[in-house]
């Protein structure tokens, strides 16, 4: 995350860049210079997860109940000193760092596998230096800090861009977050996380201005020093020999050898007295050795250049032309963050030099494909599929009739594929509005993942505490996928036996033996609504008493669970969810591993999924329901799953409370019930039999992977065709 060695860099070779700071202090000094302005702190939230995840139980699920009450303790103590708190998470990834993502993702598998280790050989919870956050701690704190009437968005791209952005152009008091790409950013002052105490408010704030002051360099030198080192769009290894030659010449001169240090020191040195030079006189491409590589290189250093500004290393095209990712953020910015429902209580500042002005910032020789939008007036003919596209959600103030065009000097072939992928966005979804309210509700971080599926038929799922060497029970990513195909079926249509024009989704979720060189390629399953499935027209817009029923049958379906309708009316809430979820998980598993840990994620990436149901299915029922701690404690489940091993009676795992015994027996009965229906005994531990080895639904290493419809007839194990066509089921025998 962030500018290669960039954080060690500031710590140990330019301390004086850290100042220690107070936010009662900064507050008070922000309201005298800006009267009538609310101090505002722009949240990474991404980056704070693990600072506000105090709890001592992490292993066993989470404790959930005990982080809201940390989260609900941070939101306070900001409160009380009137300074106002926005929070942003991460609402997709780009594909230019998917990558990077997939980098990382393998890296946690590895550190799961060491958790696990420590496991099996202490039997107890590693130390916080083996610290993994609980399974779905980014998704439920959205609605954990909406609970808390904070307000909490959701971006449309990377959220570092968006953060920057938003913190520039409301006059933000700062950033608060723990990423060296705020250090690059020309906006507003970057806080650490890391070094906040809350009790005192102090922090630490990293000063880009201190930072140029001991590299020689200006402010917007920053962005192409760190392509130069490597960050989330440049790899690293692109400049190595590069970075090299600047330190071989650069020690030589001062005959320091502290490499780590040194070659910050040495490129800094090399742009300030050598590029800066000939800067104005040549062409960045002329002065670095960019090759191949020179439209990945732009894109990184326009990536971080936030809606008006511009780089004085970047060519610079004529006025009313802007980047289609600034086009991005305005978009946003307008239509979505001045939202009559989300203005802030008080009036925000306007720093008055963040107008957007209209410049564009990449190479002529790039074969980059960016689309653009300019004058009114210009009189560049556009394909219509490329102004949908810019007018799909937009607010009526940015005139999305304005015409748009690709640079002049892309070749033809380079319009054909920019279109051609324009048109596979738009085949996902055909109706705008339907799109544009799936737009508001992921900005306002009110769903979960159906825009995503709706706007580019990709979604992921990070790590989860998933034991690779324990093959007894299927990954989380397997159970609940007939789920999220129906979820597929209800936001896209049905799949049509195979048909090269079903709509596919590719999803990136990470499971023990996935090598995530690809996604997996998973068409929609028809569902069995009562009464056909309604459109989302009818589910999301329609205010008719009787769209609400619908909204339930619906989501039941999604889970298979129809006929149990009636029992779940009878439970109260948030024990329904609990139930619907149960049910589910009783008639999908043959046999449950012994494995509390990763039972416990199990359960916590059901309620996942259940908000994703619930928000494709126009919120039958309210969030609150699926929220872990309405329902859930991960270290109360696996103490009493440690007791229900030893053979402990139900009244003492209940501590003989009459009341929990007869909730529990009524919600006995209803799973009973409902598991009866479809032919499923739940059975005791010594019935399960010892042949279920294998992991279900592991689908090895294939490259390439497309998931089937397949006939409820066979719901005991359903993830067993979930695997590539060159996987039939004998393939699933030897398990």
């Amino acid at each position: 995350m962030g500018v290669r060695g960039l954080q060690g860099f500031v710590g140990s070779t330019c301390p004086h860049v850290c100042t220690v700071v107070n936010f009662r202090e900064l507050s008070e000094h922000h309201r005298s210079t800006y009267p009538g302005c609310t101090p505002t702190i722009v949240v990474d939230a991404m980056c704070c997860l693990r600072y506000w995840y105090t709890p001592e139980s992490w292993i066993c699920g989470g404790q959930w109940r005990e982080y809201f009450s940390a989260l609900r303790d941070f939101v306070q103590t900001f409160t009380d000193v009137g300074i106002k708190l926005v929070f942003f998470f991460d609402g997709m990834v780009e594909k230019g760092k998917r990558d990077e993502w997939v980098k990382r993702r393998l890296k946690n598998n590895r550190e799961i596998s060491r958790i696990f280790q420590h496991i099996k050989s202490h039997r107890e919870q590693p130390g916080r230096n083996m610290f993994f956050i609980p399974s779905g701690l980014a998704i439920f704190t959205r609605f954990a800090l909406k609970t808390l009437g904070q307000e909490t968005l959701c971006s449309l791209q990377e959220a570092d861009y968006e953060v920057a952005s938003y913190g520039r152009q409301h006059n933000c008091l700062g950033i608060l977050g723990e990423d060296t790409d705020y250090l690059i950013y020309d906006t507003c002052p970057y806080f650490s996380i890391s070094e906040l105490c809350l009790e005192s408010l102090n922090t630490v704030m990293l000063c880009r201005e201190k930072l140029c002051e001991s590299l020689g360099l200006q402010v917007s030198d920053l962005p192409l020093l760190a392509c130069l080192l490597g960050n989330d769009v440049v790899p690293e290894g692109m400049f190595e020999s590069f970075r090299y030659k600047c330190l071989s010449f650069y020690t030589s001169v001062k005959g320091n050898f502290d490499k780590k240090g040194s070659v910050i020191l040495a490129v800094s040195d090399h742009i300030s007295k050598v590029l800066h030079l000939y800067q104005g006189e040549k062409k960045l491409e002329e002065m670095l050795p960019l090759g191949p590589n020179k439209a990945l290189f732009y894109k990184g250093v326009a990536s971080y250049l936030l809606p008006g500004q511009k780089s004085p290393w970047l060519f610079q095209k004529p006025k009313g032309v802007i980047m289609e990712k600034q086009a991005i953020a305005i978009n946003s910015e307008v239509s979505l963050y001045t939202d009559s429902d989300s203005k802030p209580e008080a009036p925000m500042c306007t720093d008055s030099d963040s107008k957007q002005e209209d410049h564009m910032h990449t190479d002529p020789d790039s074969k980059q494909e960016v689309l653009m939008r300019t004058d009114p007036d210009s009189k560049q003919e556009v394909p219509s599929e490329i102004k949908h596209k810019l007018s799909v959600g937009a607010d009526p103030e940015l005139n999305p009739e304005a015409p748009i065009y690709i640079y002049p000097e892309s070749k033809e072939e380079d319009l054909m594929n920019a279109e051609a992928e324009i048109k596979q966005e738009l085949t996902m979804v055909s109706n705008p509005e339907i799109l544009k309210v799936a737009r508001m509700h992921h900005v306002h971080a009110e769903s979960y993942l159906v825009y995503n599926i709706m706007s580019s038929g990709e979604i992921e799922c990070s790590n989860t505490l998933e034991d690779e060497l324990d093959q007894a029970l299927p990954s989380q990513a397997f159970i609940y996928r007939p789920v999220r195909q129906r979820v597929y079926s209800l936001l896209l249509g049905d799949s049509k036996d195979g048909a090269s024009t079903d709509p596919v989704v590719k999803e990136w979720f990470v499971y023990p033996g996935n090598p995530l060189k690809h996604p997996d390629l998973v068409r929609p399953l028809p569902m069995t609504a009562p009464g056909g499935t309604p459109s989302l027209e009818v589910l999301w817009l329609n205010l008719e008493p009787a769209a609400q029923n619908q909204r339930l049958d619906t989501l039941l379906a999604c889970f298979n669970l129809s006929s149990s309708r009636e029992e779940l009316q009878t439970v109260e809430s948030p024990l329904r969810a609990l139930c619907c979820l149960l049910i589910y998980l009783f008639v999908q598993l043959d046999y449950i591993s012994p494995r509390a840990v990763q039972l416990g994620s199990l359960f916590i990436r059901g309620l996942t999924t259940l908000v994703l149901v619930n928000s494709a299915c126009g919120f039958p029922w309210t969030m609150s329901e699926f929220m872990p701690w309405n329902v859930f404690d991960g270290k109360l489940f696996h103490l009493k799953y440690l007791q229900s091993e030893k053979g402990y009676a139900v009244e003492v795992l209940l501590e003989q409370n009459r009341s929990w015994l007869t909730r529990f027996q009524n919600l006995k009965a209803v799973v009973c019930k409902a598991c009866g229906r479809e032919n499923r005994r739940i059975v005791g531990k010594s019935h399960w039999t010892s042949h279920h080895t294998g992991r279900w639904g592991r689908q090895g290493s294939s490259s390439h992977r497309t998931s089937p419809t397949y006939s409820h007839s066979r719901q005991g194990q359903p993830w067993r065709d979930q695997g590539s066509r060159q996987y039939e089921y004998d393939h699933w025998r030897r398990y």
